[in-house]
């Protein structure tokens, strides 16, 4: 790709970017969110069109005009907000867009091709199952097995491990080098710099939609040079978090059990405890149980059996106004169709939660004023960065609406934060920013219930970890910074080993 230029009303997105792909080789791309990481790739993808500059593959001049293109010239992505059909299977999914089968489906036959698949590459997912009734880790897979199950020369991965316990990462990667070993090239789209480190040939990085670096060998380089090339200072990658004793009981959940989407048993026997001032983990590959784990104490999914005491008081089975009222704050992992009203303001947004009590609410009214002066406190307060706190949500970055999110549920005070994947999707400047907020909120007394499948996070922020698989708990660790050996006792229990065997 030489000199691509692409322009949106009043954004330069990509200004003269040249990125080279060679083959057999794993090129990482890096970009603070709103750098044109997506836009480039959607230009090589298929779904955009350059306004100047021009896109050799082979050594010969393509121009795309469809995904379909970029597809039949061997190059497809997985894209960051997923293509998918909500209502069709995994299969379905896969299938779409493929020029056989054309008439008769033989389901069954590619269920089994798709599971096959996914089994190879370490992406488990039931093909059977539709795709709404899959948490956004498992469509993260199905998009990864869409391309693969297309054989394309060069893949487009964007955040592909996100999903993954570190043994199953581990696979990905020789996955990918034996790929490249055949000739075929990936561009790996990560935030997890580490991991870039770890398995990328070479780095390319985009600051507003300028390269700042171009195709440099990881080998020549340090996590700290690309981290201050993507965002342009210094970042901290592990904050201080200050020794502190935790206090009462906040959240204590017993003998939980809940049924997933599909009426089948996500959470079973599920017991955990969190105390004021202190962060606790959950750890666990997506899909086991996080997810309605979140939904049940936030009064958004019914419990079987179990209790949920919160101070005490019993809020299982409650609707999500009492949790709200009792103190609860919820941090969604979807946050764009979840966590905001991608249509209204970001006024509207930050005053869901309290536009029932004064000053916003003025009896049966909505007092604007004092609701538009609450938004501004918040817009400066927690540094969003938009023209006016009247633009649509859905025009926000994914690190500027994740504060939008942040300020709207610590503004309550909350005595429980039950955060999900809260920093996902973020670059590494947006990530420190949510860290800092969340250390502040266990500072300030608050009990937080962080779920993450970013173990190098879990290990940093929390005081104690709980491991989940299969919706029940495989062991709890206090977090010791100087034992080594913690990283490969979470990953095991990730995948099913209990602590106690673990130690015997």
């Amino acid at each position: 790709m030489h000199g691509i230029v692409k322009r949106f009303p009043g954004v330069l997105a990509n200004d003269h970017v040249d990125f080279d792909l060679r083959p057999g080789e794993i090129h990482a791309l890096l970009g603070e969110n709103g750098a044109g990481k997506s836009t480039l790739m959607n230009i090589l993808a298929g779904l955009y069109r350059a306004e100047a500059g021009m896109i050799l593959v082979k050594g010969q001049p393509v121009t795309f005009s469809s995904p379909r293109d970029a597809i039949n010239s061997g190059i497809g992505m997985v894209h960051q907000h997923f293509m998918l059909v909500p209502s069709q299977t995994v299969t379905e999914n896969v299938l779409l867009g493929l020029d056989k089968p054309r008439f008769l489906v033989n389901l069954p036959q590619y269920d089994r091709a798709v599971g096959e698949l996914g089994e190879q590459f370490g992406l488990k997912v039931d093909p059977r199952v539709k795709i709404w009734q899959l948490s956004v880790g498992e469509q993260q897979r199905v998009e990864i097995l869409k391309m693969l199950y297309r054989g394309t020369d060069v893949l487009i991965m964007d955040e592909p491990t996100a999903v993954l316990a570190p043994q199953e990462i581990e696979g990905l990667i020789k996955t990918l080098r034996a790929m490249v070993a055949r000739g075929k090239s990936v561009i790996f789209i990560s935030h997890k710099l580490q991991e870039v480190m770890a398995v990328a040939d070479r780095v390319t990085v985009l600051r507003r939609g300028k390269v700042t670096a171009a195709g440099v060998e990881t080998r020549q380089t340090t996590r700290q040079e690309l981290a201050r090339l993507m965002v342009g200072r210094e970042v901290l990658f592990h904050l201080d978090k200050k020794p502190r004793q935790p206090e009462g009981i906040v959240l204590s959940v017993e003998n939980l059990q809940a049924e997933n989407d599909k009426g089948l048993p996500a959470l079973r026997d599920l017991s955990l405890q969190v105390k004021a001032g202190e962060i606790v983990g959950l750890a666990g590959v997506a899909g086991n149980g996080q997810r309605e784990l979140a939904q049940t104490i936030t009064g958004l999914r019914k419990c079987q059996r179990g209790k949920i005491l919160l101070d005490g008081h019993e809020i299982g089975n409650c609707s999500a106004n009492v949790a709200i009222r009792r103190g609860v704050s919820h941090i969604p992992e979807d946050r764009t169709h979840v966590g905001t009203a991608p249509n209204l303001s970001i006024t509207d947004n930050v005053i869901m939660k309290s536009y029932r009590q004064p000053p916003i609410a003025r009896g049966w009214m909505l007092d604007m004023v004092a609701a538009t002066r609450f938004a501004n406190e918040l817009k400066q307060n927690y540094e969003i960065i938009v023209p006016t706190v009247e633009t649509p949500a859905r025009l926000l970055s994914g690190g500027n609406l994740q504060r939008v999110i942040l300020a709207r549920e610590i503004s309550g005070k909350p005595a429980l934060m039950v955060a999900m994947q809260p920093t996902r999707g973020l670059d590494v400047g947006a990530i420190e920013g949510v860290h800092r907020l969340l250390l502040a909120q266990r500072d300030a007394g608050a009990a937080i219930l962080l779920v993450s499948e970013e173990l190098e996070e879990l290990l940093s922020l929390s005081d104690r970890v709980y491991v989940i698989y299969e919706g029940r708990i495989m062991g709890e660790l206090q977090i010791d910074s100087t034992d080594s050996t913690q990283i490969e006792t979470i990953g095991l229990m990730m995948t099913g080993t209990p602590l106690e065997q673990i130690r015997s």
